[in-house]
């Protein structure tokens, strides 16, 4: 009994009413080979994902170039990072020689004297140690949010659902210690067994994840600009509002870098900075001249009834940009699926004016 030869599964083209096989029958009997032409057709999901690949909200080159110039900038081998070790360590070798020559005056005086000088000089130098590696660690910190913010891009970008995941996963690394995260961190863990697309799996993770975060740095955004409108508005003193303008930036830009993981030390903050100031270099012109400009001339009204109000105004928008630009470069994830925010949304008190005029 002959065994019948099972016939493989064949492609059909639908032509009105016609059918047209890829094979013809003449091939299908005698059994010879044939080249088969496979024609490319127009698939909408490739479009709909090559468009979510550009659509990214946030102007996610000046957030890179800021960072590069900012939290991820190796001073070590540069000259002004040689010139900034030289002067530590000469620094250090003075301080540590009047603390030696204070210890020795100590012990001529008295054995106790200079067992507690002595003891003290140790806790000093053991806290100072401490203190030192929490700083190394809070660099670390920035730099690996830093690095984590643009793999993401990146993995998204390509749509590299390995990548996706690798990086997805240290996103819930970073948040570890955090237990106001626990539920979305545990979210995401199932998400990275059940999704297989990258870019997919980066929106949900910056949905639930990141985006109760954004939420915080936009109250605090919102908290400082009112506070910095308000004070300025009533104080008498121009000297006290740059103070206080001043000091209300560097608590921001300090608070926002906590709220997302990575709260600086000294030298962190002085990163942190730099990458805020080269945000807003980079996008400033452009946000001023578009959007923050034309708003603040709205209130050409409050101008003429207080000079003192109109600057409270202005200088609460210029508190909220400085805390936009913190959030962008400090955020661990680039604005994907959530739309960045602009100065009237973190801040719409300020325009209440223009909405009630018009």
């Amino acid at each position: 009994m002959t065994q019948q030869r099972r016939q493989r599964p064949r492609a059909f083209r639908l032509e009105g009413d016609q059918t047209v096989t890829a094979k013809s029958a003449t091939q299908a009997e005698t059994g010879r080979a044939s080249v088969e032409v496979v024609e490319a057709e127009f698939d909408a999901f490739a479009r709909e994902a090559a468009e979510l690949a550009d659509g990214m909200t946030g102007d996610e080159a000046a957030v890179e170039a800021a960072q590069a110039n900012g939290m991820l900038r190796r001073y070590i081998f540069s000259w002004g990072g040689v010139f900034l070790s030289a002067v530590s360590g000469l620094l250090s070798l003075a301080l540590t020689m009047w603390i030696w020559a204070v210890v020795e005056d100590l012990f001529r005086h008295s054995a106790i004297l200079g067992t507690l000088g002595l003891s003290l000089a140790g806790v000093a130098a053991v806290a100072a140690t401490i203190s030192l590696t929490r700083e190394f660690r809070a660099i670390g910190r920035q730099n690996r949010i830093a690095k984590l913010h643009v793999a993401l891009a990146e993995a998204h970008a390509s749509d590299d659902g390995k990548a996706a995941r690798e990086r997805v996963g240290d996103l819930c690394k970073l948040y570890e210690d955090r237990p106001d995260t626990g539920r979305a961190r545990a979210l995401l863990k199932d998400y990275l067994k059940q999704i297989i697309d990258g870019r997919d799996l980066i929106a949900l993770a910056e949905r639930n994840l990141v985006a109760p975060l954004d939420e915080a740095a936009r109250r605090e955004i919102a908290g400082a600009a009112k506070r910095v409108s308000v004070v300025t508005a009533i104080s008498p003193r121009a000297l006290l509002d740059v103070f206080f303008v001043v000091g209300q930036a560097i608590v921001l830009m300090r608070r926002i870098a906590e709220i997302y993981g990575g709260r600086p030390g000294l030298f962190g903050f002085f990163k942190l900075a730099r990458s805020v100031g080269a945000h807003l270099a980079i996008t400033g012109g452009v946000a001023v001249g578009d959007s923050l400009l034309q708003q603040a001339l709205g209130h050409g009204i409050a101008a003429r009834v207080s000079a003192k109000l109109g600057e409270g105004v202005l200088n609460g928008l210029l508190t909220a940009r400085v805390g936009l630009s913190a959030m962008a470069v400090c955020r661990p994830t680039p604005f994907i699926a959530e739309k960045q925010p602009g100065v009237s949304d973190v801040a719409p008190f300020l325009f209440r004016g223009d909405k009630t005029k018009s």
